[in-house]
C-alpha cells in the first residue's frame, strides 16, 4: 500500500517510537513518504531505510498554500493512506484530502479535552472526511465513543511501540553528592512540573515515612524547586533525603543510577514515556492508575500501582520497595521484559498493518 505520513521528525528521542513504525511498514515492503520538517533529525534513517521524504510540513493553520501543496502530492501519488499526527498537519491535510480517494487517519495521544460540544473536535477529529483515529491507549478511544454519536469515523487502540535497545546507556550519572549511603533505596520522579503530574503527592507521601527509612528521592524537570514544593520538602520528617535536580540531559543515565522510578499523575496522559525509559532500564516502576497507564504495569508483577491523588498509598508502595528490596530487582526485570513483548514496536508495526488493510477492504 502507499501512504503518506505528515509529521513533525526534528527530534530523535521523542519520536522514535512513531518513526520507527513506518520504517517498519517499509520493510514489510510498503510505499512509504514522509512530509516534515526540512532538516529533521530522523531524515537520514527513514533514507536510510528508502524511504521518500519531503522536506515540507505545515506551519500554518488552514494555509491555502499548504493544503494546495498537500492535495498536488496526495493526487499525483496516488495514496491509500494519509496518516497524520498533529494539528497543523490535521487542519491542512484534511481539507487537502476532500474528495480524494484516500483514507485519512489522526492519532491521538492524550486523554483530556475529548468533548462533543467542542467545536474543533469537527475541525480535526471528528471531521466529516476523517476515516479514523488511532488512540495510543483504550482510555483515549472511550472518550472518543462516548463523544461521537455518528459510526462512520472508526476509533482503534494502537500503542506506540519501543524497543529496550533505544534507551540502554553506557554510563551511570554521578549521584553521589546527593545520596547519604549508597544502600539507600533510590527513587526518581522525572517530571516538569504541572499540576497533572502530581509532584504535590509524592512530597505529601514522604511525610508518611520514618526519619530513619533507608531511601533517596531525586526530582528531575523544569521548576521541582517552586515554594509549595520547597515547603513540603521542608516539612517532611526525611527532608534531607529529597534532593532536586532540576532539568537534566542525561535523564536515562541519572535513572539508570536509580532502582526504582515513581509516577504520580493525577490526569491526561496516555503511557507515560517517563515510565517506558525507566522500565526499559529494568528500573522497578511505582505508578498510579491513571486511566493512560491502565495497562502498563501489572500490580504484584511488573511493578505497583497505587490509587491517584492519594499520598498515603504512595507511601505504601515506597515502602514496600524500602523494606522488601528484592522486589525492586523482581519487577524491574519483569517491566523491561513488557516492554520488550507487550509494548515492542514490531507489535505496533503489524497492529498498523492490519488496521490499514482492514480500512481499505471496507
Amino acid at each position: 500500500m502507499k501512504i503518506l505520513v505528515i509529521s513533525n521528525y526534528k527530534s530523535i528521542v521523542t519520536v522514535r517510537p512513531e518513526a520507527e513504525i513506518f520504517i517498519g511498514l517499509a520493510k514489510k515492503g510498503h510505499e512509504i513518504t514522509i512530509m516534515t520538517y526540512e532538516g529533521a533529525s530522523y531524515i537520514p534513517r527513514f533514507e536510510e531505510h528508502g524511504i521518500r521524504v519531503i522536506p515540507f510540513h505545515p506551519t500554518k493553520k488552514r494555509d491555502k498554500e499548504s493544503i494546495n501543496f498537500i492535495r498536488e502530492e496526495l493526487i499525483k501519488g496516488e495514496y491509500d493512506v494519509l496518516q497524520m499526527y498533529n494539528s497543523l498537519a490535521y487542519l491542512n491535510g484534511i481539507p487537502a484530502a476532500k474528495g480524494l480517494p484516500v483514507k485519512v487517519i489522526l492519532y491521538r495521544g492524550y486523554t483530556g479535552n475529548i468533548a462533543w460540544y467542542d467545536p474543533f473536535m469537527y475541525l480535526k477529529y471528528f471531521n466529516k472526511i476523517v476515516d479514523a483515529v488511532i488512540c495510543n491507549v483504550k482510555a483515549i478511544e472511550e472518550l472518543f465513543e462516548k463523544n461521537y454519536f455518528g459510526k462512520r469515523i472508526i476509533f482503534k487502540t494502537i500503542n506506540k511501540g519501543h524497543d529496550i535497545s533505544w534507551y540502554q546507556v553506557k554510563e551511570n550519572a554521578d549521584l553521589s553528592a546527593y545520596t547519604q549511603r549508597k544502600d539507600h533505596v533510590k527513587f526518581i520522579c522525572t517530571a516538569n512540573d504541572r499540576k497533572m503530574k502530581g509532584v504535590k503527592y509524592l512530597l505529601e507521601a514522604t511525610h508518611h515515612l520514618k526519619e530513619d527509612a533507608p531511601f533517596e528521592l531525586f526530582l528531575a524537570g523544569r521548576n521541582m524547586d517552586r515554594p509549595e514544593f520547597l515547603k513540603l520538602i521542608e516539612e517532611s520528617p526525611v527532608k534531607d533525603r529529597i534532593h532536586i535536580l532540576g532539568f537534566r540531559n542525561d535523564i536515562l543515565e541519572v535513572e539508570n543510577n536509580c532502582d526504582v522510578f515513581v509516577l504520580a499523575s493525577l490526569y491526561g496522559e496516555s503511557i507515560t514515556k517517563a515510565a517506558i525509559e525507566a522500565m526499559a532500564l529494568g528500573k522497578a516502576p511505582l505508578i498510579t492508575d491513571i486511566p493512560g497507564n491502565k495497562k502498563l504495569v501489572v500490580s504484584g508483577e511488573s511493578g505497583i500501582v497505587v490509587p491517584k491523588a492519594d499520598a498515603k498509598a504512595l507511601a505504601e508502595g515506597m515502602k514496600e520497595y524500602i523494606y522488601n528490596p528484592e522486589l525492586i530487582k523482581k519487577y524491574g526485570k519483569a517491566a523491561q521484559n513488557r516492554i520488550q513483548t507487550v509494548f515492542h514496536t514490531s507489535k505496533t508495526v503489524e497492529e498498523y498493518e492490519q488496521f490499514y488493510d482492514d480500512l481499505l477492504s471496507n
